[in-house]
């Protein structure tokens, strides 16, 4: 059997104010920077895509400009199927994404001349939310999941999944289709991306899914663990049994890989083009170098140390050509 779900970390709390200012401050970093150090080093880096990852990477572009002022990043997030449209138009220099580049992002890619390296910067747990007066929900098994959300699903009241719960209509709220989010969710549960209900409400703005759960006693969602542990005091979580018991998505969890089959990496894809420019070398070097700790600070999970190491030395690799 599970345990109850711990607290969130400490930086939790610093991931409410970034969410906060996302579409404000911290995308007009593109305009005039008054504070921190002018290193010497100019330009600026271009950084769309997952709106699940956009906290830590906003966090590490924030800590960057203080000690390169100089230096234009704004960061956006549009969601990773959206950013990858401007990724492999060459829009933009790096890429947030929830899950990997899809055959037809490749394609696109591929079409348009551009090169891309994929790192892995953070680890994510998916949370299956529920708001808290619900007093009968505490765990789901991985196919009781597929029941709930798959397309050709026939469960419209709780009852109809278990006999002794109430016979009330279920909400649904989770991430829509641009999202890497829907795709892992989608693939991981149901069997193929896309493979969803439609009568679920969906949003490119976690922050709605938390809303929609909190605001109704009969609602379900699902989104990044790191959201609902900002919101904890108004949500509740349901346990994932994926045959060896009722797990929730902790940090230890997480990190172990023992909350499955929702924990998942995500990725930080390069455009290889953006390499010509010491800026983007020297912002990637730095992104290595603290998103472990960011990571944590933000609500996510740090990548092992191996992880790090190893894509360091495929930088260094591919920095030679230019350096």
């Amino acid at each position: 059997m599970g345990t109850e779900p711990m607290s969130g970390a400490d930086g939790v709390s610093r991931r409410r104010v970034l969410l906060g200012v996302a579409g404000s401050s911290l995308m007009g970093l593109s305009g005039c920077i008054v504070h921190g150090e002018d290193s010497g080093l100019e330009g600026e880096i271009v950084i769309d895509g997952s709106n699940t990852l956009l906290p830590n990477s906003a966090l590490v572009a924030e800590q960057f400009n203080w000690e390169n002022n100089q230096v234009q990043i704004p960061v956006r997030g549009s969601g990773t199927g959206a950013g990858f449209q401007q990724f492999c138009r060459g829009e933009t220099d790096l890429q947030n994404a929830s899950r990997d580049i899809a055959d037809d992002e490749q394609d696109l890619c591929d079409s348009n001349d551009v090169d891309w390296i994929q790192l892995e910067v953070v680890t994510d747990g998916l949370a299956v939310m529920k708001h808290p007066e619900n007093d009968w929900c505490d765990c789901l098994t991985v196919d009781e999941l597929k029941q709930l959300w798959e397309s050709d699903s026939d469960i419209e009241t709780w009852q109809d999944l278990d006999d002794e719960w109430p016979d009330e209509e279920i909400s649904f709220y989770g991430r829509d289709t641009a999202s890497g989010t829907f795709d892992y969710f989608t693939e991981t549960i149901n069997g193929a991306v896309g493979n969803i209900r439609n009568d679920y409400s969906g949003t490119p703005d976690t922050n709605a899914i938390i809303r929609g759960v909190r605001g109704n006693r009969n609602a379900i969602g699902f989104g990044g663990a790191g959201y609902y542990y900002e919101n904890e005091d108004d949500l509740d979580l349901i346990a994932i049994d994926d045959g060896n018991g009722c797990i929730y998505p902790e940090p230890d969890t997480i990190e172990e890989g023992t909350y499955t089959p929702l924990s998942r990496p995500m990725y930080l894809y390069v455009r290889e083009q953006s390499l010509e420019r010491e800026v983007v070398r020297v912002f990637l070097r730095y992104y290595l170098d603290n998103t472990q700790q960011t990571a944590r600070d933000v609500g996510f999970y740090a990548v092992p140390d191996e992880t790090i190491d190893a894509q360091h030395e495929k930088l260094d690799e591919l920095f030679e050509e230019y350096e």
